[in-house]
């Protein structure tokens, strides 16, 4: 089956997706991801005030989803809360100007891809169909790529000149062959991601949109370049995710049925005889896989700690404004990083805290409900669950960039629910 695109928007979407390894090799994606949310937010917010006078292929299907609202109420006062925070602190003009910034190229793209997707007529199937693609690539690049630490290629081919624009740092506009995991000196590939926890849960969004696929060739490439990155960048989320977030959807809608009920009782029932030995089987899980990266798992604990109890102490409402250097002790990692939710009360405070969770949880429901009987609520709900995992390992809005075909996704799944609710 071929797919086209049959409007601007889609022609936009296709072209910046599958030439997502293009874009890596210039060190551009830092770029592009925000440009890409701004145009499609501007073009989106043509087609509402033109109406039935923009042309046909563009024109909205209806109004815009209370949702959407809620992500663009929620990131406005995101921005709200780093003006204060800046305030407080004395940072100065320059500095709120650059974390404004950086809200637009962060914090901003969660309302603004949504946005696009429930607004402007983007089909989900095109964009799975360029996820595919790029899997097309990442598998033909891959003899390469994991068998450069072995004939002696360096980590790092160059660092583009568009880190002049700035950003979070400059492994975002640097193309990697692959890096040396410092803890066991041996290598990991993070493929078109700055880092290669990131990578894996990219891998984990691969593989959630060929699930999706109806073309079987598409589905396998698209499967198999997934769970490449997922093993290849060797990291424990990213498993975790493999799991967790194909299976969960698709259990889901067993709790529309009375016979799962039933066997669930009868598991509960169960539990006191084999209760105990499954709770002590999941201690010694969850050691393991602490223990399988013990000196990443130690710096993440202690950043977190350092950042509640800072958070505690000097700003509760509406935090520090920007993150700050951290002591030797986290090997100079800044405080509110590497944790989205503690990074926020850091940061942001309270105030940043509950302007991210009330739509993501509000997402979350409005979901799940359209997941337990419908299939087409799958997909979101894979994505949410990444998001949310990802949410715990690093600081989704720095990376917002990378997952703009999920964002758009997510506003296209509201658009068919409202459409043909169920």
């Amino acid at each position: 089956m071929t797919l086209k695109p049959q409007n601007p928007a889609e022609r936009i979407v296709w072209t910046a997706l599958t030439l997502t390894w293009g874009f890596y090799a210039f060190g551009a994606l830092y770029v592009v991801g925000p440009v890409l949310a701004w145009v499609l937010a501007a073009l989106a917010g043509l087609a509402l005030f033109l109406g039935p006078a923009i042309r046909a292929d563009l024109r909205p299907t209806g109004p815009v989803p209370w949702l959407i609202w809620l992500w663009m109420g929620g990131m406005a006062v995101m921005l709200v809360a780093l003006w204060v925070g800046h305030i407080d602190w004395g940072l100065g003009l320059k500095q709120t100007i650059k974390s404004s910034i950086g809200w637009a190229k962060g914090w901003a793209l969660l309302a603004l891809f949504p946005l696009a997707g429930a607004v402007l007529p983007i089909r989900r199937a095109l964009l799975i169909r360029a996820q595919s693609v790029v899997g097309l690539c990442t598998l033909i690049l891959a003899p390469v790529m994991l068998a450069a630490p072995y004939v002696g290629l360096p980590q790092s081919i160059f660092t583009s000149p568009l880190k002049a624009v700035g950003g979070p740092g400059p492994e975002y506009f640097t193309v990697y062959f692959y890096t040396i995991d410092p803890a066991s000196w041996t290598p990991r590939w993070q493929f078109y991601a700055p880092w290669s926890p990131f990578a894996a849960l990219l891998g984990v969004l691969a593989v959630l949109f060929a699930l999706e696929e109806k073309h079987r060739g598409w589905m396998a490439v698209g499967l198999c370049a997934g769970i490449l990155m997922i093993l290849a960048s060797k990291s424990r989320m990213g498993l975790v995710g493999l799991v967790c977030c194909t299976i969960g959807p698709r259990m889901l809608p067993l709790v529309a049925k009375s016979w799962a009920w039933l066997i669930l009782s009868g598991v509960m029932a169960s539990f006191a005889t084999w209760g105990v030995a499954a709770i002590e089987a999941g201690k010694a899980g969850i050691h393991g896989f602490k223990s399988a990266r013990a000196d990443s798992t130690r710096v993440r604990e202690t950043l977190q700690r350092i950042a509640w109890e800072r958070w505690q102490s000097d700003a509760v409402w509406f935090g520090h404004g920007t993150v700050k250097p951290g002591p030797h002790l986290v090997e100079y990692m800044p405080i509110g990083s590497h944790h989205t939710w503690y990074g926020l009360l850091f940061v942001k405070g309270l105030t940043g805290f509950l302007a991210l969770l009330v739509p993501l949880v509000a997402h979350l429901c409005v979901v799940i409900a359209d997941a337990v009987h419908h299939p087409r609520g799958r997909l979101p709900l894979g994505i949410l669950m990444t998001m949310v995992l990802l949410s715990f390992g690093e600081n989704i809005e720095i990376e917002a960039y990378m997952l703009w075909p999920a964002l758009i996704v997510l506003g296209c799944h509201l658009r068919e629910i409202e459409v043909k609710p169920v």
